[in-house]
């Protein structure tokens, strides 16, 4: 998997990347096709865009490419309490710059992925010429959204055992993917987490969700200084994202030609593009989307301006659009990177940097779900229903499940009898005697083995003799 890296002043990063050319290289991409750059969709990775560079309608119309960003899939960075959508939409920018790509189409899957775009369509506009945005975040997440969401991953970074483990991602893949979520698909993203972020790596999971737990949604100013072309595609079942919010963002892109088009998928909740039966719908969508856009000029190009000069450019136009003009302080670093454009509040970088040390020495000890070849020792849907976080058809757990023992024992008769005394009660099945002393179980089994037995051959004297008193 080929990769770039990028080391700007005291931050480095190196980013993986894929690509549908011939060659597999950024270098290899046809001049001939406009250039899609498809960020993956929020807690994944580039493995997790197959639908689109599976699907012939983008494949063989398009050059796709897409990067892993900060803390996800091969990509490796330093740690940087700094981090949030603002330094992921420039690296974006420098991603681009570096392999000298062509103005390009983004693709956007979830809330904070559609923030990292729009922030790097505002900030670098020349590099861009459309922006689509499925399930976008329009507006704040609720504070409930957010509570339980920050217990997930607290419970995920801290399991102790298997159960826990299942339950937490389980819990998160609802979170992405609806309630109603496919169970192979299911199963899919929680062997993906166990295996990416098991709680051995607590601290790379804290990073990121320190990112999604402090979003920073789009202000109505970003949104009105958007000027490509936008689409947003949302599923009509999605509930934490209403319609009306999702219109109401719209509104807010007043410099966007033609209007902004919205597109509602049937049935559609969650991450949309990862689901199959909803991902051949949106690229069906976002292909009639593109052939309606004028093509340019797609070849390989230099950059037009030192790198370190458009990222000052970009950094005071962000303290313009933001009114942030502590961010000018940065101008005085000799080298400018990602983390100068970081916008997260001085305590919440604090808070992110306690919580990173209190992880790195957590995950020393950290549970491992991971059998010895490196991979999950079960399938999500193959576990056992005997933990006390799964109940059975009452609502109960242990106290509502099958006992060998009966709810009602019988009485017996001869309970005022001697102890001492041989306690026998014959019971008499197909002409064979069975002892009372016996066990239940034991005398079905043994009436069904003699009730056999009497049917073809009778039974021997001496046998008889020794059941009978």
């Amino acid at each position: 998997m080929p990769y770039v890296d990028v080391q700007l002043g005291n931050d480095y990063a190196t980013f993986f990347y894929q690509t549908n050319s011939g060659t597999g290289y950024a270098s290899g991409i046809d001049p001939s096709k406009p250039t899609v750059l498809v960020l993956h969709p929020d807690l994944l990775d580039t493995t997790w865009v197959a639908q689109q560079f599976g699907d012939p309608r983008l494949d063989a119309q398009y050059n796709l490419i897409s990067f892993d960003r900060r803390n996800a899939g091969k990509t490796q960075s330093r740690f940087s309490a700094k981090h949030d959508s603002y330094t992921d939409a420039v690296d974006v920018a420098i991603f681009c710059s570096e392999l000298r790509l062509p103005p390009v189409h983004v693709l956007t899957s979830g809330p904070y992925g559609g923030d990292v775009g729009a922030r790097f369509c505002v900030l670098f506009p020349e590099m861009a010429k459309s922006l689509t945005m499925i399930t976008p975040g329009a507006g704040r997440n609720a504070d409930g959204d957010i509570n339980a969401l920050e217990e997930m991953f607290f419970m995920w970074e801290t399991a102790d055992d298997l159960q826990t483990l299942e339950f937490s991602l389980n819990q998160i893949v609802q979170y992405i993917c609806g309630s109603d979520v496919d169970q192979d698909l299911a199963d899919d993203l929680i062997a993906y987490y166990e295996r990416v972020y098991p709680p051995f790596r607590a601290a790379r999971i804290g990073q990121l969700a320190n990112a999604q737990l402090n979003r920073q949604p789009l202000s109505k100013l970003e949104l009105a200084s958007l000027n490509v072309p936008c689409l947003l595609i949302k599923g009509d079942r999605e509930s934490l994202w209403p319609k009306a919010n999702v219109e109401a963002m719209a509104a807010d892109m007043t410099r966007v030609p033609g209007g902004v088009k919205i597109v509602a998928v049937k049935g559609g909740r969650g991450y949309m593009s990862i689901q199959p039966e909803l991902a051949s719908v949106i690229n069906r969508i976002y292909a009639q989307f593109l052939a309606r856009l004028p093509r340019v000029d797609q070849a390989l190009r230099t950059s037009v301006k030192p790198l370190n000069s458009r990222l000052r450019q970009a950094l005071d136009d962000l303290a313009d659009l933001t009114g942030d003009y502590t961010l000018a302080d940065a101008r005085d670093q000799e080298v400018l990177n990602s983390m100068s454009f970081s916008r997260s509040p001085f305590k919440t970088q604090q808070a992110a940097t306690k919580t990173y040390k209190s992880f790195v020495i957590r995950q020393k000890t950290g549970f491992n779900p991971l059998n010895s070849n490196g991979r999950p020792v079960r399938r999500y849907s193959e576990r056992k229903h005997d933990h006390w976080f799964q109940g059975d058809r009452h609502g109960m757990s242990y106290a509502g499940q099958d006992h060998e023992f009966d709810p009602k024992p019988l009485e017996r008769e001869d309970q005022n009898e001697s102890p001492r005394e041989p306690q026998v009660r014959d019971i008499v099945h197909n002409k064979a005697t069975i002892p009372a002393s016996l066990g239940k179980m034991d005398r079905t089994v043994l009436g069904n083995a003699y009730g056999r037995a009497s049917a073809s051959l009778p039974l021997p004297p001496s046998l008889g003799k020794l059941l009978r008193p």
